[in-house]
């Protein structure tokens, strides 16, 4: 089932939860939830993204929102792992491209550890090794998400994506079921949730916009 603005939200694909409870966003009743999708090879996760995520849950925790961290992997998949994500929860230690930039940017201590404390669950998306061609259905889901009015295209645009997407597919050595149900598009991306579990926003790199978006639905 592939994630729609509007309609129920699907719940998170998440091989192993290594910090707090587990839970997921049918779980999470009469709850906002917002869950934060990140890569631990991922700098800009870390300058931004989480800090976001962590204000939200620090100001809104007692006001029925649910921050969810959840680590996914769509490239550099020897460092996005469950096993640099378990070292991260335990000890706050970063890894790779994310240790280069902290340190670069001085938000960095003890020479490999984060600044701050990640307070809320964290869980590993859900990653299955790739093998064989992705099928039609796959490929067209997948697009129409992105482009909803792709069957009322000119037939040459649509051969033309159809043989991108399918190149896309084939480059990826797993599929990561939470970044692609939600047909995300890089990250940090955040998803947003409603107290009825309906989904009402999914966004990739953008700052600022969550807490407006949290007040508006805790006043619905």
């Amino acid at each position: 089932m592939m994630a729609q603005i509007g309609q129920k939200a699907p719940n998170l694909g998440v091989s192993k939860w290594v910090q707090g409870m587990p839970t997921n966003i049918d779980q999470e009743k009469d709850k906002i939830v917002v869950v934060e999708v990140f890569q631990v090879n991922c700098p800009g996760c870390f300058l931004y993204g989480i800090p976001e995520a962590i204000n939200i849950y620090n100001k809104y925790k007692d006001q029925g929102v649910r921050v969810l961290g959840i680590a996914t992997a769509f490239e550099d998949f020897d460092k996005n792992t469950v096993e640099n994500l378990e070292l991260l929860a335990k000890t706050g230690e970063v890894i790779g491209e994310t240790k280069k930039a902290l340190t670069q940017y001085r938000k960095i201590v003890d020479g490999n550890k984060l600044p701050y404390k990640i307070p809320f669950p964290l869980g590993m998306d859900n990653l299955v090794k790739e093998s064989g061609a992705p099928s039609q259905e796959k490929m067209l889901a997948f697009i129409k998400s992105q482009i909803p009015e792709f069957d009322d295209q000119p037939e040459t645009y649509r051969k033309e994506i159809l043989a991108r997407v399918e190149q896309y597919f084939k480059s990826k050595e797993y599929s990561a079921e939470t970044f692609d149900k939600y047909a995300l598009r890089g990250t940090p991306s955040a998803i947003v949730v409603d107290r009825k579990g309906i989904l009402r926003d999914v966004s990739f790199g953008q700052m600022g916009h969550l807490e407006p978006l949290v007040q508006q639905l805790l006043n619905e």
